[in-house]
């Protein structure tokens, strides 16, 4: 997988809830560097070996060998990486699963944070994190989204680690917020270059080049592929019409919203759901 992380919305296979893989760095990969991003997802990363940090809330989190993180849908989070030989299970997940919890059972989900298990909690996490990679490897569909609950609340559990107060974001990274949190709450209204540029109180120009420096493509790309991820979801996730669904997240007509949904997905709307429906009940 790519080591730089992913500041776009991301893509879960088609149909499915959950997405989880094993990471390995080798002792002489480049270092990352820091890169403040977010996803549409949750996440959740089980480090097996690790020294580095983690940004996300407002604090700093020391990584460590064992070391578990959990980001909610859509927060701002960042690592710093030492150079070295690294492992760690990455799991992201529709953020309902996560969301459902934190609603239920366990509010710590709610927000990010930094855990670091004891020796009983973590092998507990392991054998959750590699029945999770086996049933998804098999295909096990009806019990992936089982255990992605169980690994969470078992994250959720863990003792949290000494965390500090983390420098401040830089500017022209806090600046940009504003217009993402527009686009968040707001799809389906225009968001043209200019009026983002007008919330974050910059010039288009200065805004366009701040844009693709942190978040490495324009800001019309993103809020397009952003509203084309939450139009997949809505997609799965509802009985609502396509028409409904394109004017729900920002597009000016269906037409237009299909043809760039097949741009992105291969398929039209309307199979892309029949699609996840077939396999949901595979």
């Amino acid at each position: 997988m790519a080591l730089r992380p992913i500041c776009e919305p991301v893509e879960l296979p088609l149909g499915a809830s959950v997405l989880a893989e094993r990471v390995t760095v080798a002792a002489d990969a480049p270092n990352i560097g820091r890169f403040t991003h977010f996803h549409d997802v949750a996440e959740l990363v089980l480090f097996r070996r690790v020294r580095g940090e983690f940004f996300a809330g407002g604090r700093r989190h020391e990584l460590t060998d064992g070391a578990v993180v959990f980001v909610p849908s859509m927060r701002h989070h960042d690592f710093a990486l030492e150079r070295g030989p690294m492992e760690w299970v990455l799991v992201q997940a529709d953020p309902y699963i996560a969301e459902a919890l934190a609603r239920s059972v366990v509010p710590r989900l709610s927000q990010p944070f930094c855990a670091v298990p004891g020796s009983a909690s973590r092998a507990r996490i392991d054998v959750l994190a590699d029945w999770l990679l086996d049933a998804l490897d098999k295909g096990s569909d009806e019990i992936v989204e089982r255990i992605t609950e169980l690994l969470l609340h078992a994250a959720a559990e863990a003792p949290g680690d000494n965390s500090a107060a983390a420098p401040e974001m830089p500017a022209h990274v806090e600046r940009l917020l504003p217009a993402l949190e527009r686009l968040r709450t707001a799809p389906a209204e225009a968001l043209p270059l200019e009026s983002a540029a007008t919330l974050c109180r910059l010039s288009p120009a200065y805004f366009s080049r701040r844009f693709r420096q942190q978040f490495g493509m324009t800001f019309t790309d993103y809020a397009r592929i952003y509203r084309l991820h939450l139009a997949a979801r809505r997609l799965v996730d509802s009985g609502s019409a396509v028409s409904a669904i394109a004017y729900g997240v920002g597009f000016s007509s269906p037409a237009h919203f299909t043809a760039r949904f097949r741009e992105r997905f291969g398929m039209t709307p309307r199979a892309y759901r029949a699609s996840a429906r077939e396999r949901a009940v595979a």
